[in-house]
């Protein structure tokens, strides 16, 4: 055989290859979820919120039943227009949650040879774990296939786990938009971790130093934990809803001076927290003109 047809015979080989492991999974179709009220919200959780570190969030927060969120701000911070909305005020967003995270649940998937999805490369569907637990470690593929509406859905009856520094990449396409997490108990993503989709959890999501994410994080039941992470909602990602924002409380609200305000816990009455700032600052001004 002449070197030509031996590299000939070698690239085809390549290319069988690589198409079966994009290909191999024969997954199910899927639709994408919706969010209602939900979709408005880069964090979202039952009990608490917790901070640690200047995380950024690009959307609302908010905890319901629960009325905690600790550390915004400082050192965390939610962007404008975006507010932190907890108990009755988020009970709303909350029960969209709760049909969100079973709509996830509906319609055949495919099982995957193995849980641990670094390596993979995935074209749309609907995957289900053979173990009751997914993990990613090392790159997470999602190959788009050139189609901007591409829709995967992640299913797992208990955990997901990402390694520190592991990504999902998105493909030829692929939108953060379009990816779902249904984490049947709790997840938690390693630190400088680069996370894709929208993390539905049963109970909890840890977030670990450093880990970023372009979507959301809501759990149903638990807390949100953060330290020093950036959440982003793209704006592209964000449906029309009957949501409308009362009672919740726009940040940040710091003075120019840098006075920091405290987060009282449940309702907070914005009108009386920048009564007392302003109510500070014509106290400063009082003081100054006494000195002369």
């Amino acid at each position: 055989m002449s070197v030509q047809r031996r590299w000939a015979t070698l690239s085809i080989t390549i290319v069988s290859a690589g198409a079966l492991v994009i290909a191999g999974a024969s997954p199910a179709s899927a639709a994408p979820i919706g969010l209602g009220d939900a979709t408005s919200f880069s964090v979202l959780a039952g009990q608490t919120v917790t901070n640690t570190g200047p995380s950024v969030i690009s959307g609302n927060v908010g905890v319901s039943p629960g009325s905690a969120v600790t550390n915004f701000p400082p050192p965390g911070l939610v962007t404008a227009p975006a507010s932190i909305f907890t108990e009755g005020a988020a009970a709303g967003p909350k029960a969209a949650l709760t049909t969100a995270y079973n709509a996830a649940l509906a319609g055949p998937a495919t099982v995957l040879a193995s849980s641990e999805l670094g390596t993979q490369i995935l074209l749309p569907g609907i995957y289900s774990s053979p173990d009751p637990f997914f993990q990613i470690t090392g790159t997470l593929t999602l190959d788009g296939a050139l189609d901007p509406n591409a829709v995967w859905i992640f299913r797992t009856a208990s955990t997901l786990t990402t390694a520190g520094a592991s990504v999902v990449f998105l493909d030829r396409a692929a939108s953060a938009c379009n990816v779902f997490w249904q984490i049947g108990s709790s997840a938690t993503l390693g630190t400088t971790s680069t996370m894709v989709g929208t993390v539905m959890a049963l109970t909890s999501i840890t977030a670990t130093t450093g880990a970023n994410v372009t979507g959301r994080l809501l759990a149903r039941n638990g807390a949100v934990t953060l330290d020093t992470n950036t959440i982003t909602t793209p704006a592209a990602c964000i449906e029309a809803s009957s949501f409308s924002g009362p009672g919740g409380v726009p940040f940040p609200l710091l003075p120019a001076s840098g006075l920091e305000l405290p987060w009282v816990a449940g309702s907070l009455s914005l009108v009386a927290v920048l009564a007392g700032a302003t109510g500070v600052v014509l106290a400063a001004r009082r003081r100054r003109a006494a000195q002369f």
